[in-house]
């Protein structure tokens, strides 16, 4: 009698036991798959291009898996992984509860969905586009083998209306389920259309950007940029970088708006926020756009600095130094004035026939570079040693003999030390570089050209203007002589 009581209170135990697991599960997903048997399966939510693994579960001997949890998963785009060859996608959304049966012989006609709204969604979209891409598969094969031009004609009439109910049933899917994150992850696939303009009606139609303003204006129209949702999705980095390289007119000034309006966008989410400060200040930072080292350090002053909490500290010190010591170079800037020492002509002559004058330090005249009058003025960072240097001196001293009567005026600065001053006393006479400026600093004058213009190497060019303002740098004597060509 002992005995029957204790084994009802175990029995009893046990259901509590198991309802309680059940209700405090915030995710429970059953898998049943065909015709997998004692094998593993792996449940990972994208971020971007890459996975992050959530759960792992084995599929026992009757095909069936069992992931569970006590606390709900992120939402997004998972992916189902079984092998490299063998893998589907599904949705996670508020509800996280449901049963997945399908098989591996196609994963998205044999699968059935029970308890997920968003996943039934998920798979009905998947399999209408599967049957519409079949179709115009074919209809691509007519149109490649057509006998005549209006089959051909009539192919292609059959694909733009293919494409039409796409777009109609889409439109439809979305619209029913605006509740479902399924319903936002299809909304944000659909590309910005501009509409079609009637000539002679709608006066907007002459402008020939009309089309690429459109597109500008509205491109995040379908995308929710402060969802973090999507940051679980392949697409989010790809949308956004699109934009960023494509769409943003590339100028500092512009893009600082851009950056502006992204950042409050995505202080919607922590998470979010963290990923696009991140990405916006790695992606100007490793530009190679001239002057976008201004939006680099736009993004570090306003954001980074004050509000990147996860940055280390040292990391943090560093980027204000650099914010420091870079602002004052940025184009539009006033060049800091430099005292340098100039070497006339008449001494590169003398020293080419003479040793003891080729290799003396102490030549040459104090000078300051905004003591030069120039309508355009170029400061170029040199050594005689340099592979590259050797190829763009003799160009730019081409340039510069071609449009010193337009107001163009170079300071050519070696940067090499006095023990090798014969190399550019040489590498001047054997080129004839008389006419120009020849400047050096043997003396370590301070502030140094090296602190100052932060010339770590050689090679480095300064392009000013009258008011000696930064109007280019860091590029070759073709952009010199393109500027100069445009101001005449």
């Amino acid at each position: 009698m002992i005995e029957m009581v204790f084994m009802r209170r175990a029995v009893t135990i046990f259901f509590i036991a198991a309802s309680l697991q059940f209700v405090n599960a915030q995710y429970r997903i059953e898998f049943q798959i065909e015709p997998l048997r004692n094998d593993t399966l792996i449940l990972a939510h994208y971020f971007n291009k890459t996975f992050s693994v959530q759960d792992t579960g084995i599929i026992d001997n009757t095909g069936k898996a069992v992931l569970s949890g006590p606390v709900s998963l992120p939402q997004g785009l998972y992916l189902v992984y079984l092998s490299p060859s063998l893998r589907f996608d599904i949705i996670l959304g508020e509800d996280q509860s449901f049963r997945i049966a399908t098989d591996t012989t196609d994963f998205i006609t044999r699968t059935k969905v029970s308890g997920s709204d968003e996943n039934m969604v998920f798979f009905e979209y998947q399999r209408y586009i599967s049957r519409q891409r079949e179709k115009t598969e074919v209809l691509q094969e007519k149109i490649n083998n057509s006998v005549s031009e209006q089959d051909s004609v009539n192919s292609r009439r059959e694909l733009e209306n293919i494409n039409k109910e796409v777009q109609k049933y889409v439109g439809s899917l979305v619209e029913k389920n605006q509740n479902l994150f399924a319903g936002k992850f299809l909304l944000a696939m659909k590309e910005v259309t501009p509409p079609t303009l009637k000539p002679g009606i709608d006066s907007t139609d002459i402008d020939p950007l009309y089309q690429v303003k459109y597109i500008k204006d509205h491109y995040w129209d379908y995308f929710d940029l402060s969802d973090v949702r999507m940051l679980r999705t392949p697409f989010y980095e790809d949308k956004l970088k699109n934009y960023l390289d494509n769409w943003v007119y590339p100028v500092p000034d512009s893009i600082f708006k851009e950056v502006d309006y992204l950042m409050e966008q995505s202080r919607a989410d922590t998470l979010l926020f963290k990923y696009m400060l991140i990405t916006l200040f790695n992606h100007y930072a490793r530009s190679k756009y001239v002057g976008m080292d201004a939006v680099y350090l736009y993004i570090g002053e306003r954001y980074y600095i004050p509000e990147a909490w996860w940055a280390d500290k040292k990391f943090l010190t560093e980027l204000e130094e650099r914010i420091r010591k870079q602002s004052p170079l940025l184009i539009g800037k006033v060049a800091p004035d430099l005292q340098l020492v100039r070497v006339d002509a008449d001494h590169f002559r003398i020293a080419e026939k003479d040793t003891a004058i080729k290799n003396d330090p102490y030549v040459g005249e104090f000078f300051t570079l905004h003591s030069i009058p120039a309508k355009y003025l170029v400061l170029y960072f040199w050594e005689p040693e340099c592979g590259h240097c050797k190829t763009v001196i003799p160009k730019l001293y081409e340039i510069y003999e071609k449009h010193k009567g337009n107001g163009l005026q170079v300071i050519a600065v070696n940067i090499l030390g006095y023990p090798k001053k014969s190399m550019w006393v040489d590498f001047v006479n054997r080129h004839h570089l008389y006419d120009w400026i020849n400047a050096w600093n043997p003396y370590n004058i301070e502030p140094s050209y090296r602190e100052v213009y932060k010339v770590e190497s050689s090679n480095i060019l300064y392009m000013l203007d009258e008011d000696k303002k930064i109007i280019i740098k860091h590029v070759g004597p073709e952009q010199v002589e393109e500027i100069i060509e445009k101001g005449r």
